[in-house]
């Protein structure tokens, strides 16, 4: 008589994923699943390691930092929420870009036409109470 062991719970994920459904407690997940390259996605950058980093335009001049990433509910675009000048934190004007205006280069934060000047006359962003 053989016993009853638990398959693996890799086994039990690929059996969802090649099915095209994921449960959870029972009830059907949708997903889209897609072909991840790992290799290229693990030498990508974290969210925890931008935060804070310096924003440089194209000559170099360093126009602000991140403060922040957000996406909305309703668009998963990402957005850089910049600090802009001030200094330690007092005086600072937070604005939001497109995270898709941003490039990096040399490992280097930019967004190539802005200055402090043009950034400052974005529209403040304030942040939702909690």
């Amino acid at each position: 008589m053989k016993s009853h062991i638990a398959p693996p719970l890799a086994t039990l994920l690929i059996l969802a994923l090649t099915s095209g459904t994921l449960r959870a407690q029972g009830t059907p997940q949708p997903i889209n699943a897609q072909h991840v390259d790992m290799v290229q996605l693990a030498t990508g950058y974290r969210a925890s390691k931008i935060d804070g980093s310096p924003m440089f335009n194209r000559t170099q001049d360093k126009i602000g930092t991140i403060d922040d990433l957000i996406t909305s509910p309703n668009n998963p675009i990402p957005y850089a929420i910049l600090s802009v000048g001030g200094f330690l934190g007092m005086g600072t004007h937070l604005v939001a870009v497109p995270w898709n205006s941003l490039q990096i280069v040399n490992r280097q934060m930019r967004l190539p036409d802005a200055t402090k000047e043009s950034l400052k006359a974005l529209p403040e962003f304030r942040y939702a109470p909690d």
